[in-house]
């Protein structure tokens, strides 16, 4: 996902310290344009209602000077979903679109901004224009739609949009006014948080858009179905009758509340489903997982396959070379199942197979093929019942198995007499000790499908990562199956690095200094000893040596991991090279990522600016620790800190040393608790809090209390010794 952040005045983008550059608009769109996903080759689409796609942009149903915008700015698409969604939303209908690239906004933006120029469709309404709300999921997502609303609204009459973001200060949320402004981007807790103080928001709102459904439904539930019952009771209620309601719903995954949107919400929405893997789970496809040894998949599949049923039962058993697909139906023969068999050296041809699966059968009877996944293609296959995975699939394998039931998919919305426990199809896999670990991208989408299955096999294939972000500064990490890093201790990994034994066994306060602040409550910088600190003495020590320009001695050989000295401005700082691009080595010149090692941040630098730094330099430990501040985390049941805490914290605390109280230490990390700035009166023998960290953040109004903070790490490192949380100082 790119990354984007808010400097104080919300409408811009600020670049914090260390992060990458941040793209475009237009660039963003063409990476999204790029991005396929392999399962969407073949171009598989669920419709509940028949769409005539708009694939060429000529024809799009979009207005002419929103094309001509898109083709000076080189834009690739329509892509293929959004041929299906463009048309329906143009036209002001309800739409739900479950996607790969569900978290483009440009599978609304272009056909809402098209309809917005349709003054004829709002002359009912005060002020003859209508209000378009976008909700998204939180405020980065929300900037991001903003600014592209703002790139493309030059195309069209002036809309206004508008940005809401709003924390906990009431004060704020008064001070928005609305009039005039067409088009809101905000997140569903800022919608309500402005209800409270403006209360006729909703008498012109005519389009609803849920950007990113899943997250929404996933984060906010509640407060979506609010917003939504809000809506419907001011449709209900308005004289308007003849202005546009319109609900666009568009993410990457099908969510269970979706159905009960579609519902109650909606006026016979279309359904664009292009991701197969959802389109399944739409389809009430039964996700089944069977665990078994390698060696013992012929006998669980046998049991499998001894079962009696009413209705006739089409099965496919997918196998991954020719050997196995043989092995498979000599094991069925031998066991009185009959079967049909194909692969590429088979003697049947496909015609002769299609002939055998096609003839018709009698209620209750079983037809069985064994096949390899390259026959798919060919045989063309979608009415089979239950698809059996002998051998597990790859990601973009296993999208092609399932379109092999995409007749059999229910469609729980058109039909309300489907009972949601009984299902057509079925998708079982044999987990073996060979693909346990193999298979995460599967595996996640099977707890998605609610499938049994144990998150183990997950975390073990992590151990080696590094911990987990968010589980370090939230105590919980809220996408755990999709998040790449590890989720429980690694002694190995976890042992104290740069923090001293004395501190680490004796609880009590430290001075710190933060030098590098990554966001409001993460910083890395010193322990600073308040009798003797050896940093101190050996920093002057390095600038004192480098002043003299015969010690300047450039590198000509960098390695990586070695330390060297580096020159910023008039400082001169311990390094430590972490990366070496291989393409560059042969160059007289090549950038190296390095770290400053008694600061904590990384940077690039060519390598001519690496100066030699004597051994007696590198004796001292790296200083740089990471600390924590517990007990706060950001409103709104978001995972990354809003830019505005961000840059208030950076401005307030950084290169200032400040009384802290460790509670806790895991690694390079430090969790503390409370972190306070002293100022001390030596003429008066007194000392005065100027400020306490955490109060400061939640004084933003961007913030909020995290009480399970230190729980939850008392319980990941629950053998470990961690230190008494006593009373705040505070």
């Amino acid at each position: 996902r790119l990354q984007q952040f808010l400097n104080s005045d919300p409408l811009k983008t600020h670049i914090i310290e260390d992060e990458q550059q941040y793209c475009y608009c237009h660039l963003f769109v063409i990476w999204f344009q790029s991005f396929q996903n392999l399962s969407e080759e073949r171009n598989f689409v669920f419709l509940s209602n028949k769409i005539e796609p708009s694939s060429v942009l000529e024809t799009a149903p979009l207005s002419d000077e929103l094309k001509k915008e898109l083709t000076r700015k080189k834009f690739l698409g329509p892509n293929f979903t959004e041929s299906y969604c463009w048309p329906p939303v143009a036209r002001g209908c309800d739409v739900v679109a479950i996607s790969y690239q569900g978290n483009n906004p440009f599978l609304y933006i272009p056909p809402v901004l098209t309809f917005l120029q349709l003054g004829s469709c709002y002359k009912a309404l005060p002020n003859e224009n209508g209000v378009s709300l976008i909700l998204c999921p939180g405020w980065k997502k929300a900037q991001l739609v903003f600014e592209l609303l703002k790139t493309y609204e030059r195309c069209s009459r002036h809309l206004h949009p508008m940005l809401i973001i709003l924390g906990q200060n009431k004060e704020a949320a008064r001070s928005v006014k609305i009039q005039g402004c067409e088009v809101i981007v905000t997140t569903p807790y800022s919608v309500l948080r402005l209800l409270e103080h403006n209360s006729l928001l909703f008498f012109r709102l005519c389009h609803l858009v849920l950007d990113e459904i899943e997250v929404l439904f996933s984060d906010a539930a509640e407060q979506v179905f609010t917003i939504l019952e809000c809506y419907k009771k001011a449709i209900i209620i308005e004289k308007w009758e003849y202005s546009p309601h319109q609900i666009i719903a568009v993410g990457t995954r099908w969510n269970k509340h979706i159905a009960y949107l579609i519902k109650e919400f909606m006026n016979d929405p279309y359904i664009v489903i292009t991701a197969m893997e959802e389109a399944s789970i739409y389809g009430n496809v039964q996700q089944v997982v069977r665990p078994c040894m390698s060696s013992e998949r012929t006998a669980v599949l046998l049991k499998i396959l001894d079962f009696t049923h009413n209705n006739l039962q089409k099965v496919l058993v997918f196998t991954n070379s020719v050997n196995e697909a043989e092995m498979v139906h000599k094991a069925l023969k031998s066991n009185s199942i009959i079967s049909l068999k194909t692969h590429k050296g088979s003697e049947f041809d496909f015609k002769y197979i299609l002939e055998q699966w096609t003839k018709k059968y009698s209620s209750g009877t079983r037809v069985v093929l064994v096949l390899t996944d390259d026959c798919m293609q060919s045989l063309g296959i979608t009415d089979a019942t239950c698809v059996i995975h002998f051998s597990f699939p790859s990601p973009r394998i296993f999208g092609q198995r399932l379109h092999s039931m995409s007749d059999n998919f229910c469609n729980v919305i058109k039909d309300s007499s489907v009972d949601q426990e009984c299902t057509k199809a079925r998708s079982v896999f044999l987990l073996t000790e060979n693909n346990a670990c193999h298979a995460l991208g599967i595996l996640r989408y099977l707890q998605h499908a609610e499938a049994e299955i144990t998150p183990e096999a997950e975390e073990d294939k992590k151990f080696s990562r590094p911990l987990c972000a968010y589980l370090k500064t939230f105590g919980i990490c809220k996408n755990r199956t999709v998040c790449p890093d590890r989720h429980q201790v690694n002694l190995q990994i976890d042992v104290p690095q740069n923090i001293p034994d004395k501190i680490i066994q004796t609880p009590g306060c430290v001075t710190i200094l933060p030098l590098h602040i990554v966001n409001a409550t993460n910083y890395f910088g010193r322990i600073v000893d308040k009798q003797k600190d050896q940093y101190t003495i050996l920093a002057e020590e390095i600038n004192e040596y480098f002043k003299k320009p015969c010690n300047k001695i450039s590198v000509k050989n960098v390695e990586k991991l070695a330390f060297y000295g580096l020159c910023e401005k008039t400082l001169f700082h311990r390094v430590q090279v972490v990366e070496i691009s291989p393409k560059e080595e042969e160059n007289l010149f090549f950038n190296v990522k390095i770290k400053y090692v008694d600061e904590g941040r990384t940077s690039q630098v060519q390598s001519y600016q690496l100066l030699h730094l004597p051994a007696r330099f590198q004796c001292l430990p790296p200083q740089a620790v990471e600390f924590v501040v517990c007990r706060v985390k950001p409103i709104d049941n978001e995972i990354e800190w809003n830019p505005k805490v961000t840059h208030y914290i950076n401005h307030k605390i950084k290169g200032k040393l400040h009384e802290a109280k460790i509670v806790h230490t895991l690694g390079n990390t430090a969790w503390v608790d409370p972190m306070v700035r002293v100022t001390r009166f030596s003429d008066l023998k007194m000392s005065v809090n100027e400020y306490n960290v955490r109060s400061e953040i939640l004084s933003t109004g961007l913030g909020t209390d995290n009480p399970e903070h230190i729980t939850q790490l008392q319980k990941l490192c629950g053998h470990m010794n961690v230190l008494h949380h006593e009373k705040n100082l505070d």
